[in-house]
């Protein structure tokens, strides 16, 4: 397969560039941000590929031009020739500065083989189709994906959410929270056990694992004596079990861990495999919007040995790009379950819905927080 660059301003402008010169049967690859190198080119990257049946076709056409040109019968002189060229660039020409005119950004494609003509330049109406990939790629979901919902495939059919709490057929219901430092693990525990716990008038109990962080185990603990809720700290996992059977008579119990980071994840293997092996705990792993999208893979990679069986993000408020939440559900097979904005006990905090997140990654709507600048 042949594969090539092209960069511009927008990424539905080097889409343009590489319809033009590839023609239909060009591949979408890949796209991206421009690297810091490459930038001055343009600011955003996109690969097409053409499949090797498309790659000798394409090539045959300069071939076939040339023999043309050589060939007894060809009638055309080499000044007739010139001034169809420059009549060709005087086209051209008036079709960039009515562009100009008009406001419009031009791509700029990148200096690879011969220069295309100034008309190729010219901006041309963009299809829907193109628009939409445009709008998902710049929302980071993943390019493949995109490519399948450009084509036709309902956004909404790539990933699930499930806001339930508790394992299906479980006597009661557990709940555990694991993910990386400063996400906020520990507010959203404490929204879920105010809203779905106190609300409903059910029995609820708070444990926590979280004897890594100071003081982490008094937060918690202050943060259910205003709620009236009863908290313990577990600092093993023995200690956990055995707290899971004294308040056998609770209907809910929350569980909270430490956040840990890449080079502790060995001192979790204990916890994990009590987590992910214990039949009524729900695992959910709690992320942060905010992460870049490489770093938010890796994250949930390094947490797959929890097992985690939802998806839960927080700082929701702190970005406009959301792609990678679909994205993330959708490689992993794991629904989304909740959404968390700001610090309010239990306002910010709202179940995860599908047309909810297609609204964002579509740009139509944005999640204000209760408080202006806090985070969950």
């Amino acid at each position: 397969m042949k594969l090539k660059s092209y960069f511009s301003g927008t990424v539905e402008a080097a889409m343009q560039l590489a319809r033009q010169e590839l023609g239909d049967e060009a591949l979408l690859i890949n796209a991206r941000p421009a690297t810091p190198e490459t930038r001055y080119l343009g600011a955003y990257e996109v690969v097409f590929g053409l499949p090797p049946k498309s790659v000798e076709r394409h090539a045959e056409r300069p071939a076939l031009e040339t023999a043309r040109l050589a060939s007894p019968d060809n009638r055309l002189a080499p000044e007739n020739r010139l001034a169809d060229d420059v009549a060709d660039l005087k086209r051209g020409f008036a079709q960039l500065m009515e562009a100009l005119a008009a406001g419009k950004a031009l791509p700029v494609e990148a200096p690879q083989g011969p220069p295309a003509p100034l008309s190729l330049l010219a901006p041309k109406p963009s299809d829907p189709e193109s628009h939409l990939l445009a709008q998902l790629l710049h929302q980071d979901v993943d390019p493949a994906l995109a490519q399948a919902v450009a084509e036709g495939t309902p956004l909404d059919d790539l990933f699930q959410v499930d806001s339930t709490l508790g394992r299906p057929g479980a006597a009661r219901t557990i709940i555990a929270f694991v993910g990386p430092p400063g996400v906020g693990k520990t507010t959203t525990l404490v929204k879920l056990a105010a809203r779905y716990g106190l609300a409903a008038r059910k029995p609820v109990q708070i444990l926590s694992t979280d004897v890594f962080r100071i003081a982490a185990a008094d937060q918690l603990r202050s943060l259910a004596a205003i709620l009236g809720i009863g908290c313990d700290v577990a600092e093993t996992t023995g200690a956990l079990a055995q707290l899971l059977e004294e308040h056998r008579s609770k209907e809910m119990i929350f569980v909270d861990t430490p956040g840990l980071t890449r080079t502790e994840m060995d001192d979790a293997e204990d916890l994990a495999h009590f987590l992910s092996t214990h039949a009524e705990i729900d695992t959910h792993l709690v992320l942060s919007a905010s992460m870049r999208p490489s770093d938010l893979a890796r994250t949930i990679d390094r947490y797959a040995i929890f097992r985690p069986h939802k998806l839960l993000f927080t700082r929701i408020d702190e970005t406009s790009q959301y792609g990678a939440l679909i994205s993330e559900a959708h490689r992993l097979s794991l629904p989304l379950s909740f959404l968390a904005t700001g610090q309010q006990i239990p306002e910010d905090l709202e179940p995860a819905e599908k047309a909810r997140l297609m609204e964002l990654i579509l740009g139509v709507t944005e999640i204000q927080p209760h408080k202006k600048g806090a985070s969950a």
